[in-house]
C-alpha cells in the first residue's frame, strides 16, 4: 500500500514589505492621530497607513472630502 499525501492549493499570501513614505504628498496619509487599524488585515500589514485604516473610505472617515479630492485628481479629462 502507498502512502498517500495531500497538496495545499491554498497558496499563502506574501508578506507585503512596508515601503518608507519617500514624497510628501505620500505622508499625508501616514500616521495620522485617527489611524485605527482593520483587524480584518494580517497584523504585519499595520504601517499605520490610512489604505489599512478601519475607516478608510467610509462615512466614519472624518477625511474623506480629502480622500475624495485625490481620487478626482487622478480621472481623466
Amino acid at each position: 500500500m502507498r502512502p498517500s499525501f495531500r497538496i495545499s492549493v491554498h497558496t499563502p499570501e506574501p508578506i507585503r514589505p512596508v515601503a518608507p513614505a519617500t514624497d510628501e504628498e505620500e505622508d499625508r496619509f501616514v500616521d495620522r492621530p485617527c489611524f485605527e487599524f482593520n483587524s480584518l488585515l494580517r497584523p504585519a500589514w499595520n504601517d499605520r497607513r490610512c489604505e489599512h485604516c478601519r475607516h478608510y473610505l467610509t462615512a466614519r472617515c472624518p477625511h474623506i472630502e480629502e480622500f475624495l479630492d485625490d481620487v478626482e485628481d487622478l480621472s481623466p479629462e
